[in-house]
Parts: structure tokens; sequence; C-alpha cells
């Protein structure tokens, strides 16, 4: 029914204004119990313990998540989880608050079911975002993950600065967070991707690792560009290896626009911006594959990139990851995506006769 009725209505409309709708249209299952349940008992797929993925110290009821960027700030975690995910990555936050980059800022590409979006973390600012969380975290039958930025205001080249900034919003949301990724690879934040050479990240991941091993242990993961060299990937494993943060989270938007289907018209005049979609699946396939090759069998790691099916969200699993995120997909295929791709990975572990998804882990 949504892609042959409302995907078409919705894409008649400026994708921010698409956006707005769809969370409007998702107000009364944010805050009506009974409507949640009935979602939930509508879409979601049923519990299969064939699913079930222990990492982090957490219970993943699938490894199907919602990746950061679609909600923020926070406003809609309960009906996002009715849906069926099985976690939940909100974000990404700022210590303080700021507004998106000018508009035009996010833009479709059909012809390759990809998006174009250079909004620059607009959010409300960390300590607001984990106030409104905070609330709802009793409605929330899945793990939820945080993801922090640098402000913009922080000039990039001020290393004790930008580690002051994410420290501030680490400490806003660490008490709300059941983890928190470390958003240093997102294209649209002039200078950001600084942050993932070997200095910098030892220094602002080591000065985070420290603060995660405080009062209340927090896993922590760092998000990882897919325009990075081989080389500087295996440079940025080797400091989450020495730092000890918890693993990574593969991969980012990509700068890249090889072999798109769209007119090269049409992209050029889109212009910057990352690039989230099936253009990004194979090298989210390769990333993933080398972290999950250096970092060994006890890290974290997490795919994202063109995940539509439950086909793409297990060649990620095949790959090495114990988790996957899906953003673009979920836009293009709808609410009844993470069902549908939940309910296809049971077929294949119960096809393969496994046990378990995670004995998967790694096969491919």
């Amino acid at each position: 029914m949504y892609a042959e009725t409302l995907r078409p209505l919705l894409f008649l409309l400026p994708p921010t204004w698409a956006h707005s709708l769809g969370f409007a249209a998702l107000l009364p299952v944010e805050h009506l119990r009974l409507l949640r349940a009935l979602v939930r008992a509508a879409v979601a797929p049923p519990h299969s313990e064939t699913l079930v993925v222990r990492v982090m110290g957490l219970e993943f009821p699938s490894p199907l998540g919602l990746a950061a960027g679609f909600d923020k700030n926070a406003l809609r975690p309960r009906s996002l989880a009715a849906l069926g995910f099985g976690h939940l990555e909100l974000g990404t936050v700022t210590a303080r608050p700021q507004a998106a980059n000018p508009k035009p800022n996010l833009f479709r590409l059909p012809a390759d079911r990809a998006l174009v979006n250079r909004l620059g973390f607009p959010n409300d600012g960390a300590a607001r975002v984990a106030g409104r969380l905070r609330s709802a975290r009793a409605d929330l039958p899945v793990p939820v993950g945080i993801s922090i930025g640098k402000s913009r205001s922080v000039p990039v080249d001020e290393i004790d600065a930008v580690v002051a900034d994410y420290v501030a919003s680490f400490e806003a949301v660490r008490d709300v967070a059941d983890f928190v990724v470390v958003n240093v690879s997102s294209p649209n934040t002039a200078g950001l991707r600084t942050m993932q050479t070997q200095e910098h990240a030892s220094t602002l991941l080591g000065a985070l690792a420290a603060r995660a091993e405080g009062r209340r242990p927090l896993p922590l993961l760092v998000k990882i560009a897919p325009d990075l060299e081989d080389a500087e990937i295996e440079a940025l494993l080797a400091v989450v290896e020495e730092t000890g943060v918890g693993g990574v989270v593969a991969t980012n938007t990509t700068i890249a626009r090889a072999r798109l289907a769209t007119d090269a018209r049409i992209v050029g005049a889109v212009g910057a911006g990352g690039l989230s979609g099936p253009p990004l699946r194979a090298r989210a396939l390769e990333v993933v594959r080398r972290a999950r090759a250096r970092l060994g069998p006890r890290a974290v790691v997490v795919g994202v990139g063109g995940v539509e099916r439950a086909e793409h969200a297990m060649a990620l699993v095949r790959a090495g990851a114990d988790l996957v995120q899906t953003y673009t997909g979920f836009v293009y295929e709808g609410p009844g995506a993470p069902g549908r791709i939940a309910r296809g990975l049971a077929a294949i572990v119960e096809r393969e006769g496994a046990k378990a998804i995670g004995e998967l882990r790694g096969s491919g």
C-alpha cells in the first residue's frame, strides 16, 4: 500500500515537508499507549529468539535498527519503536542547539532510491533532547542509542574546545542512553571529518572512553566515513583498539557520486551533501568486513548502508555486523519495512538451519 499509494503522494512534496508530515502522522501513536499497541500488533514482527542479539550488555529483539538522523530530537521514539525496530539511534545532537544548514538541504534521487542531505546536525541541544527522551524511556521496549556531534560554532582546529564540546554532549545524554555513537564523519559540518585522523581521533575518543568508564559504564561506538582510504580506516580502527572504544558504526553517508543512475545534471544541481541508500551498499559491506577483521569478535560492528530488504541486512551480518541500521530504505519502503525485514531475516536464519542469527555473523 505504501509503495503504490502513499509514497507517490509524499514524493510530490519537498522532502522536508514529507518528513514533517510523517512525524505529524506519528504524533497520536507517540502519545497513546493503546494506539501503539495496535500499531505494534499490525506491523511489528512477532518475537523470535532466533533474531535476538546480545551485545554491549544489552538485548536487542532483532538486529535491525533505525539509523541516526531520522529522529534528531527524540520526538517520536515510542512510535518508531512500535513499528518493529530492534533499536533506535537518535540524534545527532550537539552540546549547543543549532538550526539546519540553509535550505534546500534535503534531496531525493528516486532513480537510485537514494537521498542527499546537507542538514548539518539541526537539533534542540543535547540537554533538551535528553530531557525529552527521559520522559519516554519507561515506554521504550528496545535499546536506544544517541549520536553526538560537534557544535557548528566550535572551531574544528581548536582540539581542546572540540573535545570539551563532545564531552558536554556525552554528559548530557549519558543517563538516558543505552549506548552513545560519536559522529566524527558527517560531511555536512565543515572540517568535522578531520577528527577521524589518528591524532585527533586518539585525543577525542580517549577522552570520551575515559568518561564512559565512569559511575555508569556506557558503551561507546564511533561512526566512520565510507570515503576514507583503506589505510586511513586501518589507522582509525587502531585508535578504536587503543582507546578501548567498544566498536564502530560503518558507515556514514558518502560524498562520492560514482555510478549513479540519476542524470548527472540533476546530481550536479543537487550539489554537496551526504549520499545515502543503495549506492552506499557495496562500500558499507567492505568497511564492515575490514572493521570485523581488525577489531576481532569482541568489538561491536553496526552495518549501515542501503538496507531495504532482509537480504541486504543479512549481507551485512555475514560481512561481520552484529547489528544493522536503515534510514533511506525506511523512507522508500515505508512504515512496514522494519517488520518485513525482521520477518525475512528470521526466515533466512531458519532456512540456514541456525538457531540464532549470530551464528551466521561473519559467514560470508
